[in-house]
């Protein structure tokens, strides 16, 4: 069964980004992206780079992780800020929303029902696993169909901002297994955690 799969950055202090929600790695952003960073990421996970970035890269592998990416309303409008109605063409795109009531581009599937059952479905189907990008409201949301966490901790604290998970995320403590992990020289931690089956 394909496992939905939290990939991530986050902050030492644990926060995906600032208290405004706006993309921390934009021109205007404060979250550095080191060179060696960048290029783990376009050979171990190619298919996370948005579009421009596969472009400005050269970088045109499949990958082999994901073929699903999810995110929330309001990380998916970060992009069409920007201009861009896809960021992920080469991957299936869904975008969970209340109120958006048509979507910007014909590949992007919004969907308006229950994340967890939607994400239950999408499980049950034959492919590689589902990348959940965000934000931190889908995250709280699909807290319990999370099967695995990739964590690109960053060597940056902020104070405050918007964590990993909301706070709407109801209270319920779980336990993870480490798999893997890469350090780099720039400080940037890659932590690949599996859901444990023991108690927490």
């Amino acid at each position: 069964m394909r496992k939905l799969v939290y990939y991530i950055a986050s902050t030492l202090d644990g926060f995906i980004a600032g208290p405004d929600g706006a993309d921390p790695t934009g021109p205007d952003g404060f979250w550095p992206i080191p060179e060696d960073y960048l290029q783990y990421i376009a050979t171990e996970y190619p298919e996370t780079l948005p579009a421009p970035a596969r472009a400005a890269l050269s970088v045109t592998a499949d990958g082999t992780h994901f073929d699903t990416v999810l995110e929330g309303r309001r990380t998916y409008e970060i992009g069409l800020r920007a201009g861009i109605t896809n960021a992920y063409p080469h991957l299936r795109h869904l975008v969970f929303s209340r109120t958006l009531s048509e979507s910007p581009d014909p590949a992007v599937e919004l969907v308006a029902d229950d994340p967890a059952a939607k994400v239950r479905e999408l499980k049950a189907e034959h492919g590689k696993d589902i990348w959940l990008i965000g934000g931190a409201e889908l995250a709280g949301a699909l807290y319990s169909e999370i099967d695995r966490l990739v964590i690109k901790l960053s060597p940056l604290t902020i104070g405050t901002g918007i964590p990993l998970f909301s706070h709407e995320a109801a209270f319920d403590p779980r336990r993870w297994e480490l798999m893997d992990h890469t350090v780099l020289k720039s400080g940037a931690v890659f932590l690949t955690y599996s859901r444990s089956t023991s108690a927490a």
